[in-house]
């Protein structure tokens, strides 16, 4: 990190990384069709669960969602924007900024691939995937081996707390690097079933990283949060309702666990529960439904996470989708606010 950034060169550092952000659109768009085709080809579709991780049926979600796949919406679209972002970081590379997202979204590409295969190959009945608790150990693995070449290779070992400085951890940041990395890499996993939600939302939070990154004089960092800012938004295109195509678990798990990794290489690890306060808020409804299930034998919300209970309460699904962008948008304001005011730039 610099000390001082003088408005010429930040001012050359943000149409670099404006040119990789468009390189990585021009990219994903082209690609796009040849996705398409082998999709529709090959029948990419998106398989509906009719179980929860509890065991009962989802007659609320079926109910809710039953029009939407009998248009036989097909899924892994995620891997254009991993293939894209790759290409283009490769022009971006540098071993204490750029190798370990991109090595957390090749990662989460594989476990999310592997899940969305064994979803294609299903009968669709069930928990269509692979069983929480595989996925769960891969991710985990995957934060592991990450977050100790953070903490031994990069020389990692404090994290800021906002307004108070540095805390000194040591060796402890490998398994919090590791909590990172699958909190988020399931956050944004859960967070994906509306149209346009979890894309929309992760364009926000990017490029709320991205700034960061550029106040911070990490630019190949910054580089690599609009690379992905513009294949996301190529994604968006064809995702706004009425979807074209779903990311998939290829693309939410890529996604959600490089976006861990970027919040831990720009030391705002605090920050990103407000930033990503949606992908929080999606998530721990998805908890507090599961612990209230097992527990006191009773549901909260008609339908979790969150987004599916307020479509059962009356709320279009469009309404949903950009009223959480719209607390996204306020929410990565506040981010920046915070980033700057708390002593991280």
């Amino acid at each position: 990190m610099q000390d001082f950034i003088t408005l010429s060169q930040l001012t050359n550092e943000m149409t670099s990384t404006f040119i990789l952000s468009v390189a990585a659109f021009l990219l994903a768009t082209a690609l796009t069709p040849i996705y398409t085709y082998a999709a529709y080809r090959y029948r990419f579709w998106k398989k509906q669960r009719d179980t929860s991780t509890t065991g009962e049926k989802l007659l609320v979600f079926v109910k809710l969602h039953k029009e939407k796949f009998k248009r036989n919406i097909p899924t892994m679209a995620g891997a254009i924007g991993v293939i894209a972002i790759t290409t283009v970081t490769l022009v971006n590379l540098d071993r204490g900024e750029t190798w370990l997202p991109l090595a957390a979204l090749l990662g989460g590409a594989f476990v999310g691939l592997l899940d969305d295969i064994i979803n294609l190959r299903g009968d669709g009945t069930g928990v269509a995937g692979m069983r929480s608790s595989v996925k769960f150990l891969m991710i985990t693995a995957l934060g592991l081996a990450l977050g100790w070449f953070f903490c031994v290779k990069l020389g990692y070992s404090s994290v800021h707390i906002p307004f108070v400085g540095p805390l000194e951890i040591g060796w402890f940041m490998i398994p919090l690097f590791a909590f990172a990395v699958v909190a988020t890499g399931n956050a944004v996993n859960i967070s994906d079933g509306l149209d346009g939600l979890a894309g929309g939302l992760l364009a926000l939070s990017f490029s709320t990283f991205g700034v960061i990154a550029l106040l911070q004089g990490q630019f190949h960092l910054a580089g690599f949060c609009f690379t992905v800012v513009g294949a996301l938004l190529s994604y968006l295109w064809f995702n706004i309702y009425p979807a074209r195509f779903f990311m998939g678990d290829v693309g939410s798990f890529a996604f959600g666990a490089s976006l861990g990794v970027v919040a831990m290489l720009t030391n705002t690890l605090f920050l990103l529960p407000v930033i990503g306060v949606i992908f929080v808020v999606e998530a721990g409804s998805s908890l507090i439904q599961i612990f209230s299930k097992r527990v006191f034998h009773r549901k909260i919300f008609t339908s979790a996470p969150i987004h599916h209970h307020l479509e059962a309460a009356g709320w279009p699904e469009t309404k949903v989708t950009m009223r959480f962008w719209v607390i996204g948008a306020v929410a990565a304001f506040l981010g920046v606010y915070l980033a700057i005011a708390g002593g991280h730039i």
